[in-house]
Parts: C-alpha cells; structure tokens; sequence
C-alpha cells in the first residue's frame, strides 16, 4: 500500500513539475505535445527551445522541416519523432516562438 500512495505522489510531482516546464510555452506547443520533450530554458528529453533557436536561427525552413519530418543525430542519440499532422499556422506560431527566444 506504501509503494502504491509513494508512487501516485511520485506521479503527482511529474505533472505538476511538467505543468511549470509548459507554462511559458505557446498554446500550441501544448496542443501538439511539444512540451512532453521540450521546454523552453532546459533539456527535457529533447533540447531546450532557446538552445534549438540558437542553432537554428535565420533557419526557419529547416527547423519546419525537422518538425514536420523528425530527425537524429542532430542533438544526440535520441531522435525527434515526425509531427506530420502539425497546421501550417500551428507551425507558424511555434516557429515565430522558438525564434523570438533569446
């Protein structure tokens, strides 16, 4: 009974650490599940969005694609699964977003 109430806290912790990890981020990144892999100033599973803006800056084209299509090998062994079924103004919005980021 112990491991079960430790491990619904344990659960509860995530998600309220998760909820503080998406809070800055553009609806639309919670729509399209980005903030399960991202957040905006720390590595997740995938890279922080500031450090994504970074490397890719004045690269929009690229970035699009990377979401759209996925990837690896471009931030370690871990790769990004494709995001097909993002809209165009979805796409749009997280694009200005993560290049807004300093």
């Amino acid at each position: 009974m112990k491991s079960i109430v430790t491990s619904m806290i344990v659960a509860a912790g995530l998600m309220v650490a998760g909820s503080a990890m998406a809070a800055d981020m553009p609806a639309v990144a919670k729509k399209n599940n980005c903030t399960a892999c991202h957040a905006v100033d720390k590595k997740v599973v995938g890279p922080a969005w500031k450090d994504v803006a970074v490397k890719y800056k004045g690269d929009v084209a690229h970035l699009s694609d990377k979401i759209k299509k996925g990837g690896s090998g471009a931030w370690g062994s871990m790769p990004m699964p494709a995001n097909p079924k993002v809209s165009d103004a979805d796409m749009k919005e997280i694009l200005a977003f993560i290049a807004g980021l300093k």
